[in-house]
């Protein structure tokens, strides 16, 4: 299908494929990437590994994107370097984040004034991003689709993201922020979570229901997901945690 060139968007947000099945549609997924001039394709644990010869040649030539697949072991890894992600589900979540449309998604993108890097997380063909995928993200996005008929090809689903990147307007003058910081990433906002996790565990805070552990852990997180830190908050935040750690620890010494 031809179609009617246009200058390249300026708005290029990771597209994060979770857990793949079929190589087909990872090439899809890079063909219409390309075609609206998105080049940060991350995989993570495709099921038939890669590289993959059926994603290279649905692809069709779209090497720009193909031959620079970056693939993780894990959800956490692929959205490290990020600072805001948008994760695609049409199911309901029992989580407290905004949900947006696309077009919704992209103007938050495009309006943004602090020059976050942005990712959207797209999951497996048949049950799509676990809880804990998408208690990773920021805010939820979902694609408005016939109520009857509500099914969408992983591919088509990149397509509808990639198409609006690249018809959105252009922004206007965005002000860097006076103070100069910048927001955290993923990966140290995960890292701060992790610390403050084992400093709970270590401290006996989900050994009175342990089976709630894992809906607990999640509650802190869309806590903290929410709140935008910036890497200076993070840094204050792990030092209070380690703070407290050591004064746990003298105490329980000083019990012993």
């Amino acid at each position: 299908m031809a179609m009617s060139g246009q200058q390249q968007t300026n708005l290029n947000p990771a597209i994060i494929l979770v857990e793949p099945q079929m190589g087909e549609n990872i090439g899809a997924a890079a063909r219409v990437m390309h075609n609206f001039g998105l080049t940060d394709l991350r995989i993570v644990n495709p099921r038939d590994g890669w590289p993959n010869q059926k994603a290279i040649a649905m692809a069709s030539g779209a090497t720009a994107v193909i031959d620079f697949v970056r693939v993780f072991d894990t959800t956490e890894e692929a959205v490290g370097d990020l600072q805001g992600v948008f994760a695609a589900t049409a199911r309901r979540r029992e989580m407290a984040k905004p949900v947006v449309s696309p077009r919704e998604a992209i103007a938050t993108m495009r309006e943004d004034k602090q020059d976050r890097k942005f990712g959207i997380l797209f999951g497996r063909e048949r049950s799509g991003l676990t809880n804990e995928d998408v208690v990773l993200a920021d805010t939820v996005l979902t694609v408005p689709l016939n109520p009857a008929f509500q099914s969408l090809n992983l591919a088509q689903a990149v397509a509808v993201m990639a198409y609006e990147c690249f018809t959105a307007p252009p922004p206007g003058a965005q002000p860097v922020p006076e103070t100069g910081e910048r927001p955290a990433t993923k990966e140290e906002l995960i890292g701060m979570l992790d610390q403050l996790e084992n400093s709970l565990d270590e401290a006996g805070y989900f050994a009175p229901v342990p089976e709630k552990k894992p809906s607990m852990v999640r509650n802190l997180r869309n806590i903290f997901q929410r709140a935008e830190l910036l890497e200076q908050d993070v840094r204050t935040l792990r030092g209070i945690i380690k703070a407290l750690a050591r004064r746990t620890q003298r105490g329980t010494t000083s019990d012993g």
